[in-house]
């Protein structure tokens, strides 16, 4: 799951729009590169999560593991996958 873009389901964060760095047993670590940034991952349990099939940026789970990845690349990627669902509405 690592890599992959996640929607909130539960919680004050719902319908929020985060990516996966870090999965365990039954939570995941998110981040959306504005409030919750790389240094400060957003731990929640994988049943309030919801897994969104299409990334725009298919060697995002490579650029986790080598930590070549910063805030500003997160809220790219984020933002260009709100804006082609947006538009496919």
């Amino acid at each position: 799951m690592t890599g992959m873009l996640a929607g909130s389901k539960a919680g004050h964060d719902k319908n929020t729009v985060y990516v996966i760095i870090k999965e365990e047993a039954e939570y995941v670590y998110l981040v959306d590169g504005k409030i919750r940034t790389l240094a400060k991952p957003k731990k929640k349990n994988k049943k309030h999560i919801q897994i969104i099939k299409k990334c725009p940026k298919p060697d995002l789970a490579k650029q986790i593991e080598a930590g070549t990845l910063d805030d500003i690349e997160i809220r790219k990627i984020i933002k260009q996958y709100l804006d082609t669902t947006v538009n496919n509405i």
